[in-house]
């Protein structure tokens, strides 16, 4: 697969309008959009709580005891009402790159999953993705890379297939195979996001992301996991109109074919990728990994952000500064970044007119934009009820959990 880089003048470009861009505010947006209100001033929303089922797994304790973790945590989040024997599934795991978990879908959570839809009585069950533009160049007349292949490079592909998933790739149905939807959600796009016909085709959707810090967006969760549906015009929009950047990431979760058919979310996190990322980044890997699931998208990234926040807490001293973690609280850094996703995307007169990328420190997940314009659409923050779903975890550790979850003050 060829590898996809900016010419040296092309990147000196993007470098000089980028630090125009932070000296100069005006020319990427005059107000912030995305000015979002505190969580303690939304308060609680109206809704019952919303459960999260976690089970552990002690480090370097095996593939087995990863696969009993699934069983558990999904078992306990789902009672898999919805699924009618021969119902096709869509897992749409994390493939952002050719990289091992935990910089994608853990391969054993995968295998693990697929196993137990077949046993609840699926028919099919499809794997598919479409990967991040550095390694997938996809448009209206070109086709360069291919998702299938990373899936194949990272472990995806065997573990789907072995479980007795077929594995998809979104790019490979061509520009005309996906449709416009706009979200319910209004504001930050201008109008449709293009989906793949694939999701027409299937029943139910389960979505297993990763914990992961993320250059560009602080982190990548289930919300995030939302691009990999998109087709690349819809992903130019969200890159080069960064102003609306975060909000854009939740409105994009309100699309009505993604609502409709969304069961089940659930990560392996018995390793977290957490400086840098997407790609690469510290690996964490905790005395006792987690894997959590719940049937609503908001509350499972509520506690993989938690889940985050405290992998980079226990930070080695190493990672706490220097090259690999620094430049994800370097606005610089960020926006130029995105310029090379925005000209990758679209080219580099699209990249110079990229809008300013609002970053922040991830010090807590009450800091998050994306959850916080979550927060708004579900009319407050959720009650979450986390529960021990095989009584695998340490005691203490699921009120500790708790208490990150609760809403400040």
């Amino acid at each position: 697969m060829r590898e996809f880089d900016l010419s040296r003048r092309g990147f000196g470009r993007l470098a000089v309008g980028s630090l125009a861009s932070l000296a100069l505010p005006g020319c990427s947006h005059a107000v912030d959009p995305e000015r979002l209100a505190r969580p303690s001033e939304l308060g609680h929303a109206e809704d019952p709580a919303r459960v999260v089922a976690v089970a552990g797994v002690p480090r370097a304790a095996g593939a087995e005891a990863t696969a009993r973790g699934v069983r558990a945590a999904a078992r306990a989040a789902s009672d898999f009402a919805w699924l009618s024997r021969g119902d096709t599934v869509l897992i749409k795991p994390a493939c952002n790159s050719p990289n091992v978990y935990p910089a994608t879908t853990d391969p054993v959570a995968l295998h693990a999953m697929v196993g137990l839809l077949r046993e609840q009585g699926a028919g099919r069950v499809i794997v598919a993705d479409m990967s991040g533009v550095q390694f997938v160049r996809f448009s209206q007349d070109r086709l360069d890379g291919s998702t299938r292949e990373l899936m194949q490079r990272n472990g995806l592909a065997r573990a789907a297939e072995d479980a007795g998933a077929e594995v998809h790739a979104f790019e490979e149905a061509g520009w005309d195979g996906f449709f416009a939807e706009e979200p319910t959600a209004r504001g930050s796009w201008s109008g449709a996001i293009w989906l793949p016909s694939l999701l027409d085709e299937v029943d139910h959707v389960v979505l297993m992301p990763r914990t992961s810090r993320h250059l560009l967006a602080g982190s990548t969760l289930a919300l995030k996991s939302a691009v990999g549906w998109w087709r690349h015009d819809s992903r130019l929009e969200y890159h080069r109109d960064a102003a609306t950047f975060h909000a854009k990431t939740a409105d994009a979760n309100t699309l009505p074919s993604l609502r409709a058919k969304q069961r089940l979310v659930l990560t392996s996190a018995t390793k977290v990728l957490s400086t840098f990322g997407p790609d690469d980044g510290f690996v964490s890997e905790p005395e006792t990994g987690l894997v959590f699931a719940s049937t609503d998208p908001l509350a499972h990234d509520m506690l993989s952000l938690a889940w985050l926040v405290e992998s980079r807490r226990a930070l080695p001293e190493s990672q706490k500064s220097g090259p690999v973690d620094d430049p994800n609280s370097s606005s610089l850094v960020a926006n130029l970044g995105n310029r090379i996703v925005t000209a990758w995307l679209g080219g580099i007169g699209e990249a110079l007119r990229t809008q300013h990328l609002e970053r922040y420190d991830l010090d807590t997940l009450w800091d998050d934009r994306v959850l916080r314009r979550a927060f708004e659409l579900a009319g407050g923050v959720p009650r979450i009820e986390l529960t021990d779903a095989d009584g695998s975890l340490p005691t203490g550790l699921l009120g500790k959990l708790g208490s990150e979850l609760a809403l400040p003050a």
